[in-house]
């Protein structure tokens, strides 16, 4: 009888998978032997040792599993584990750790720093370095017993909330230190390399700084010139290269430095460059920084070039392995995104507390302007955008926390969304506070300039959307190469393949495909859920219809990949405020309500705009916009400007 039941349910599988991939020779290929894109292995390769993500195939059962509920919803399925409940992951001594740092750290922005001052002298101002330095602020995650504060991933996301609220310059100087500076050494450097450096690191006595960008190497992190030769001795890399914008270039001392290492092949004998990741101490020798780059915004953050002429760095300081330096790059990366989206939902807070002081104050046409529609609007917006940011903010530190593994889209999704929404945010203070907001005496403008930066470093917002499409879809086609794989035993892979079949007639016939957040979401949220597990069903039939459609060629298709990235963020963002949402409610916190609102109003547009995105996959007339796009692109390009002639004519 299962023989039976497995060989059906295979033929209407294989039916289903090639039905779909009529017309598409391509998609054939992607059906027939798993590829998905042109460069797939070295997509598998980025997946893998970014996520440690395993595909776990045998003869006789193939399966794909996978925590991160950002990942599932590619496949139009939900993981709740990761998102529900709202965690919270502080114990009662590290929650009482956090409070007795919290006062003397406010009190110190408020009091001690002078962000304007910075922002005048380009630099953070000595006292306010040294005062740091006491507080302990230059090692937050170091643990203790190599001289840091040794605070959780949470904790360090609260405490760099209230540097945002301040004074973001400083908040760079520090988590370029920090965050990315010597994170490689948290992350993957042995015992000796972590005895040897972070306890100056964390006392502040050392500076760090991250070297990856170049002037040929941007977003392309690839295609580094920096070469590091092994000495005849063998003790030693020689490092030649230089960097550019490199955050704390002109005051560090040790520097996270990634360069291309010549390796051969055991099988080949082919010799090829990898890159590599290098601990490198100024005092070496051979380490020289440029003057402090001129900058729109962060001016109080030292940003300089750094070259390395015939640097010799000893073997022993190589981190990680060799070879493996963009694993390395990735993950530093990877790690430190949730505190930006943490110190920007600061940002947004205290931007809100000058906007709403000023709509409670100003008096027009005999009315304070709080009570204008048009104003209403604009704070409503900007508090959603802050407790979208913040909740997922906090998400993702407590996943972290927690020990999960896979959190890389979530954490790109968290920059994207953040550094956008503290962005708006900040435009619309101006425009609530009016001329008071463009002086530069109210101190907004300085914040506007300084939040510029945000959408371009670590990683462009540009390049992370097709990250989080990319990697989402490079899921999703794994599972159906699996599905491929289980068609060739169909009994060993029976609820495999019933799950998929009922999954796909479902959706062809317009059903439901049964999944729900009924379990998980508090009763007085029930249509805002239903609203994002429509939304979910949606975006997973949709990503898969892509996947058949264009195949390895989707890579290229840019138009259509940001807009499946805008609907994961959107989804994402959907779902963090449903788990804070109902965490409110069920504990009857005394702003459930509120929040109720905040969560309620998200999802309806989040949901409307999900819909447009979704829908512009397959429009002709959003074909017929992005064709028009890349044809005028083209023709301004080719002119090196505006083509259309002047309306006067000359």
């Amino acid at each position: 009888m299962w023989s039976v039941r497995a060989a059906k349910c295979a033929r209407t599988a294989t039916w289903a998978l090639r039905t779909r991939t009529l017309g598409s020779p391509v998609c054939c290929l992607l059906v027939d032997d798993g590829r998905l894109f042109a460069s797939q292995a070295v997509l598998e390769k980025t997946w893998t040792e970014s996520t440690g993500t395993k595909t776990t195939t045998d003869k006789k059962k193939v399966t794909m599993d996978s925590k991160s509920f950002a990942v599932n919803v590619f496949r139009g399925l939900i993981q709740t584990e990761q998102v529900f409940p709202f965690p919270s992951v502080l114990n009662e001594e590290q929650t009482q750790f956090l409070r007795e740092l919290l006062g003397p750290v406010s009190k110190f922005f408020e009091e001690v720093n002078d962000p304007a001052a910075n922002d005048s002298l380009e630099k953070v101002e000595d006292s306010t370095m040294q005062g740091l330095k006491e507080m302990g602020a230059f090692g937050l995650q170091v643990p203790s017993e190599l001289g840091g504060l040794g605070l959780s991933n949470t904790q360090y996301a609260r405490l760099v909330e209230i540097v945002g609220v301040h004074d973001l310059g400083v908040g760079i100087t520090l988590g370029a230190h920090q965050s990315i500076g010597f994170k490689g050494i948290l992350l993957y450097g042995n015992d000796a390399q972590k005895k040897k450096y972070l306890p100056k690191l964390a006392t502040g006595e050392t500076i760090a700084a991250y070297c990856l960008t170049e002037s040929m190497s941007g977003s392309d992190a690839a295609s580094i010139k920096t070469t590091a030769i092994k000495s005849d001795c063998g003790k030693h890399y020689i490092l030649n290269g230089g960097k550019i914008w490199i955050s704390n270039g002109g005051l560090a001392d040790i520097f996270t430095v990634f360069a291309k290492v010549p390796m051969e092949d055991e099988r080949t004998g082919e010799v090829k460059e990898k890159v590599t990741s290098f601990i490198v101490e100024r005092s070496f020798g051979g380490v020289t920084s440029g003057p402090p780059e001129k900058k729109m915004g962060i001016k109080a953050s030292n940003t300089a070039e750094v070259h390395f002429d015939n640097v010799k760095v000893p073997v022993e300081n190589v981190l990680g392995e060799v070879g493996g330096g963009f694993k390395v790059a990735m993950n530093i990366l990877n790690n430190g995104r949730f505190g930006m989206a943490a110190a920007l939902s600061g940002t947004m807070k205290g931007l809100i507390d000058r906007a709403v002081d000023h709509a409670a104050n100003r008096t027009q046409f005999g009315n304070k302007i709080y009570n204008f529609g048009a104003i209403q609007e604009k704070i409503a917006r900007m508090a959603m955008l802050q407790y979208v940011s913040e909740s997922m903010a906090y998400m993702i530190s407590a996943n972290m926390d927690s020990g999960a593994t896979e959190f890389q889209i979530e954490a790109a999704i968290s920059k994207i969304f953040a550094s956008e929404a503290a962005w708006m945010v900040a435009d619309e203070c101006i425009q609530v506070m009016g001329g008071m907001g463009f002086m530069k005496d109210t101190g907004v403008e300085r914040v506007m300039r300084d939040l510029r930066i945000f959408r371009i470093f670590e990683g462009t917002n540009d390049i992370l959307r097709l990250f989080v499409a990319l990697n989402g879809i490079q899921n999703a086609g794994n599972h159906l190469k699996n599905l491929q794989r289980a068609l060739k035993n169909p009994v060993g892979n029976i609820t495999l393949l019933m799950n998929e079949v009922s999954k796909q007639t479902r959706r062809k016939v317009g059903m439901r495909t049964g999944i729900t957040l009924d379990n998980v979401v508090h009763p007085e949220l029930k249509e805002s859920s239903e609203l994002a597990v429509k939304a979910i069903e949606k975006f997973g039939g949709c990503t898969e219809d892509l996947l058949l459609k264009y195949g390895k060629k989707i890579v290229d298709e840019q138009f259509l990949l940001k807009r499946v990235a805008d609907s994961a963020i959107d989804l994402y963002a959907m779902i963090v405020v449903l788990s804070r949402a109902s965490r409110s409610l069920s504990q009857g916190h005394g702003a459930a309500q509120h929040e109720k609102l905040l969560c309620e109003t998200w999802c309806i547009e989040a949901s409307a705009r999900i819909t447009d995105n979704l829908t512009a996959l397959s429009s002709s007339s959003a074909k017929q916009v992005f064709r028009n796009m890349r044809a005028i692109s083209t023709s301004v390009v080719g002119n090196r400007g505006i083509l259309a002639p002047h309306p006067l004519g000359f």
